[in-house]
């Protein structure tokens, strides 16, 4: 028997996870970081202090991203353009390496390199932060990405195959390109953060919920992660970052949070978590915990890939009742 379309597509959110465990990010040419530099000439051309053109903007790169996904999926078939799509647009293991890097060089005391390192993964004032704050700055960038890198894309992949995950990966580019509220960005960048918020929010919760099954394997209190998610996230800025830097905090025994010095200017961010100061070893923990998660949402995938479709004719033959209750659209 063949596979649906959908399943076809679950295939390809495999195997792009299978191949980003095993090759990781391309070295030169990434996909993603040419997308960056063609956004960037064209923002040459867009850019004025306006919401409006900003919203071209936006638009015009998405869309074009999205259209590449479609003729991909129709060159290759949904199985092979999700997978390439979904491995292009996955960033976990190149997350979990360089969350270990940064806390090889706390470890061994070299402050300069922790801070040469940190722009890899935020968009923080290196030269500002000490040790404990190198940590927590990598440690609150690990959580978010787990949501941004990781689960997300699996889930856009899932949904719409490759021109969904490409849509995705361009629109969370862009909000780190031009989603800030600086001088420059605040108007022209609107579109990008709000539309990054909307592109995330399911991906945010999806990965709180895992980080909350997965806190015993890392050695974290699932309990503490729910309490933190449903006391603090709210006070957090964004709507979705919050959800998981709150679920990561509880689970991890840590407290996140607090003045966050970015190039542009100084936010005092809410307190997430009732812990302690993240440490060193609070990093390696939270690395592995990114893991776990991701890990567990490409299972989940597996898992949906393999069950029979309940909501297929077929499903719906062998349960009469969902077929009353669609008939009847409750």
């Amino acid at each position: 028997m063949f596979p649906t379309a959908g399943q076809a597509r679950l295939l390809g959110v495999v195997a792009g996870y299978l191949a980003d465990l095993t090759f990781a990010d391309p070295t030169r040419g990434h996909p993603v970081a040419l997308f960056g530099t063609a956004a960037a000439q064209v923002e040459r051309v867009t850019y004025r202090d306006g919401q409006t053109v900003g919203v071209v903007h936006v638009g015009l790169l998405v869309g074009g991203a999205g259209l590449l996904g479609v003729a991909l999926q129709r060159r290759a078939g949904p199985t092979a353009a999700t997978a390439l799509a979904t491995w292009v647009s996955l960033g976990g293991t190149s997350l979990a390496r360089t969350g270990n890097r940064m806390a090889s060089f706390l470890d061994g005391g070299d402050i300069d390199a922790a801070r040469r390192l940190l722009p890899s993964l935020c968009g923080r004032d290196p030269a500002a932060l000490d040790e404990a704050g190198l940590a927590r700055a990598a440690l609150e960038s690990v959580a978010e990405n787990t949501s941004d890198a990781q689960v997300a894309p699996l889930v856009w992949a899932a949904a719409g195959g490759a021109p969904a995950v490409l849509g995705y990966r361009a629109i969370n580019t862009l909000d780190a390109m031009i989603g800030y509220r600086s001088p420059r960005y605040l108007r022209f960048g609107w579109a990008a953060a709000r539309l990054d918020d909307l592109a995330n929010y399911i991906g945010a919760r999806v990965t709180a919920g895992l980080v909350v099954v997965c806190a015993p394997l890392a050695g974290g209190s699932p309990g503490g992660a729910v309490r933190a998610w449903r006391r603090d996230a709210g006070r957090h800025p964004s709507p979705n970052a919050g959800v998981v830097e709150a679920a990561f905090a509880g689970a991890l025994g840590v407290r996140l949070g607090g003045p966050t010095q970015y190039r542009h200017e100084l936010q005092i961010r809410p307190t997430l978590g009732d812990g302690r100061p993240p440490t060193v070893g609070d990093l390696r923990r939270a690395v592995r915990l990114s893991q776990l998660v991701q890990a567990s949402a490409v299972a989940l995938t597996a898992l949906a890939c393999a069950a029979p479709n309940v909501f297929s004719g077929r499903g719906f033959r062998r349960f009469p009742a969902l077929r009353a209750r669609s008939a009847t659209g409750s």
